[in-house]
């Protein structure tokens, strides 16, 4: 039987280190991630540029309208600081209009700390890696809708 000692010794050879974030960026200079919300899946490129951003080869304010979606498009680029210093390109699919933008946004957050790993930590503050994992809740039999019962009649 082993005395506290040494497993004290064993602690001091296995050193716990935080895990290393390295950049990931392909030959043309870009950096990729995929972003879902609800069932929009957005594949996401980002580089160095002016501050463009591209979803399905339409500018974002056409895509998006509402100022709300416009916002939580640059949230983590405003976030980060980065306003106007990379281009994003993305290509959204499934979903309505609200998840495909969190969808992007998710997206854009992920490729920023692919390409800049230092942003990780704001980022991550901010909330903006985390998918959001809800969907919608599937419908049952019996059931009218996924908890929505029919009508009750006692006569």
């Amino acid at each position: 039987m082993a005395d506290l000692s040494s497993l004290k010794d064993l602690g001091t050879t296995q050193e716990a280190s935080a895990p290393v974030h390295v950049r990931k960026v392909d030959s043309l200079g870009r950096s990729y991630a995929t972003g879902k919300r609800k069932n929009a899946i957005a594949r996401v490129w980002v580089k160095p540029g002016t501050g463009k951003i591209t979803v399905n080869g339409r500018d974002f304010g056409t895509y998006f309208a509402r100022p709300v979606l416009q916002m939580i498009l640059q949230q983590p680029i405003v976030a980060a600081a980065r306003t106007g210093q990379f281009d994003v390109v993305a290509t959204v699919t499934g979903g309505g209009l609200s998840g495909q933008a969190g969808a992007v946004r998710h997206g854009i957050s992920k490729a920023l700390t692919y390409f800049e790993p230092g942003l990780r930590s704001v980022l991550k503050k901010g909330g903006f890696l985390t998918r959001d994992s809800r969907v919608v809740e599937r419908k049952k039999y019996g059931k009218a809708k996924a908890r929505r019962s029919f009508q009750f009649s006692k006569r």
